[in-house]
């Protein structure tokens, strides 16, 4: 296994586990409250930081992408981390969309919600851009 390969692949199980392990901490939480209610803004700023990670990465791969030759393979590796990333901060994003009751600017996490959409968006838009670009480079 080459080092590259090593490098998106532990990238990946990182990714993985972290996003795995944000909706369990979220099932503790609600647990722990017992209904008592809460901000409401730690299921947005889940989604934020996730929506966060997959435009960073969406950038590194668009990057790595343009450069082209032996940085086209990891791009694609980046380029499908960009996209599962973006895609699990948009759904976690509507979750909480969702589950928010009042207005923006209320704290229970709607406006959080809303940013972690359009990060979201944007994220699987650099994802996908990324990952045709390393597709024209090999």
């Amino acid at each position: 296994m080459s080092v590259r390969h090593f490098l998106t692949a532990a990238s990946a199980a990182l990714l993985g586990v972290f996003v795995l392990a944000a909706p369990a901490a979220a099932q503790v939480s609600v647990a722990a409250d017992d209904g008592g209610g809460g901000s409401g803004r730690t299921a947005s700023t889940v989604a934020l930081a996730v929506a966060l990670i997959g435009v960073a990465v969406g950038v590194w791969a668009l990057r790595a992408a343009g450069r082209g030759g032996a940085a086209s393979g990891s791009a694609r590796g980046g380029a499908f981390a960009a996209l599962g990333a973006a895609l699990v901060g948009a759904v976690l994003g509507a979750v909480a969309l969702a589950g928010s009751s009042d207005g923006v600017g209320t704290g229970n996490g709607r406006g959080g919600a809303l940013v972690a959409l359009l990060l979201a968006v944007a994220g699987l838009v650099l994802g996908t851009l990324a990952l045709s670009r390393s597709r024209r480079t090999t």
